[in-house]
């Protein structure tokens, strides 16, 4: 499919998985303005685009993200980054929309500051081995106003959290994993072949359930469990009716693989 935010970040729709590429690596992914941006018009272009069941987030070149480009962001961002129209927040931070759908990241390299909390705002992560991470904003006179004050503590627990955010410090893949930020930990050149394979196995299942499951377990984190509790019979009951079900009870029947409309 065309990519619908050219330069920085790159788009392509690969059956139902949306393939999202941060293509500025000569900077080792660092985001400006143009490519925080495109990043936001990507994720929108994900959530509209129908046959988008599933989005990956990977890199370009040999490191995730190096974090922000301070010195061409400072001026913006003293004043509020804003969603641009057409885009969705890939942070889940601001007023902007977010994506309905799965999201899926795949670090290597550098994964610094605005690159763990693309990971807390996402649904599943994995990462190479040789992936490094670090919150260093309060090294910079900063602080993590991507997610990591809001996240970090909630999957890491309290002491774990502040260890890092305070300290600034790096730590690798497999404090990462321990932490619960990543999910798996694998050898670099497996990173790509296996998270896109995840997606597929993802994209593969009832976009309806897919979403349904998604929102409820976000609703219970926000709202609490009795505000996501109020909503299950009415999902369970849209569910039941909705053509996926059918074909769904259908395919268990038949013994075959279940072809999933998201109807």
């Amino acid at each position: 499919m065309p990519t619908p935010c050219p330069g920085k970040v790159s788009c392509e729709l690969r059956e139902h998985v949306m393939l999202i590429g941060l293509d500025r690596p000569a900077k080792r992914n660092a985001f400006d303005l143009p490519m925080l941006d495109e990043l936001s018009l990507a994720y929108g272009a994900f959530e509209r685009e129908p046959a988008a069941r599933v989005a990956l987030v990977f890199c370009h070149g040999e490191h995730f993200t190096a974090g922000l480009d301070l010195a061409a962001v400072s001026t913006r961002l003293t004043q509020g980054w804003q969603v641009p129209p057409g885009g969705c927040d890939p942070w889940r931070v601001s007023a902007g929309p977010v994506v309905s759908k799965p999201v899926i990241v795949a670090a290597q390299g550098y994964c610094l500051t605005v690159g763990i909390e693309l990971m807390l705002a996402a649904d599943i992560n994995l990462c190479a081995s040789n992936t490094r991470f670090a919150q260093m904003e309060v090294q910079r006179g900063l602080f993590p106003f991507g997610g990591a004050t809001l996240r970090l503590q909630q999957i890491a627990g309290w002491g774990n959290a502040m260890r890092w955010l305070l300290t600034g410090d790096e730590f690798d893949a497999h404090e990462a994993l321990r932490l619960g930020l990543v999910q798996e930990v694998m050898a670099s050149e497996d990173l790509l072949p296996n998270a896109l394979a995840l997606a597929q196995r993802i994209a593969r299942q009832a976009p309806l359930g897919v979403q349904a499951t998604l929102a409820s377990a976000r609703l219970a984190i926000s709202e609490g469990e009795v505000a996501a509790s109020r909503q299950l019979s009415a999902t369970t009951g849209r569910l039941f009716a909705s053509e996926d079900a059918q074909e769904g009870l259908a395919a268990m029947q038949q013994q075959r693989p279940a072809l999933f409309a998201g109807k």
